[in-house]
């Protein structure tokens, strides 16, 4: 007793099958390699450990930029500190930093680790208006107990 089907057309069809999966498997998987550097993750303060966040990896890092860290030279290199209020990363950026940056409010940094775990930012992103926190900044600080939004509801970007 043979495993293939008995009728011309049903093995036809088996044949078929067996052709074009072992390319559809490969189609998937090359397109699935090359997408992999075009993720970008989320990460916390407090979440960016070296096994999550390696250095050299873009990731996006947000948090509450931290009262007093803010430190420009002339140069035009710009420092300051991100906290989820559990944990501290140092970023350094170049370049202009948007008219709503400010000490104490939300922003999302894109960018990669340096080996000593300092963060170097290419894109800074600031909160919109008084009421504007980022998404992943919102559930981050929800999630470790720090979100405390004013009287009036906050807006969370959709």
């Amino acid at each position: 007793m043979s495993w293939l089907p008995k009728s011309p057309k049903a093995r036809r069809r088996l044949w078929v099958v067996a052709a074009v999966t072992p390319v559809l498997v490969l189609a998937v998987g090359l397109s699935l390699y090359a997408m992999r550097d075009s993720v970008t993750f989320f990460f916390s303060p407090s979440e960016a450990t070296a096994e999550n966040a390696p250095p050299g990896r873009v990731v996006r890092l947000g948090g509450l930029v931290e009262t007093g860290s803010v430190a420009r030279d002339d140069s035009g290199q710009v420092s300051f500190s991100v906290t989820d209020n559990v944990a501290t990363t140092r970023v350094i950026y170049r370049g202009d930093l948007p008219d709503l940056f400010a000490e104490g409010q939300g922003v999302v940094a894109q960018g990669a680790f340096l080996p000593d775990r300092s963060f170097r930012a290419t894109q800074v992103l600031a909160k919109h208006d008084e009421t504007y926190m980022p998404r992943e900044v919102a559930d981050s600080l929800k999630a470790k107990g720090e979100w405390r939004p004013d009287d009036n509801a906050a807006a969370v970007a959709p």
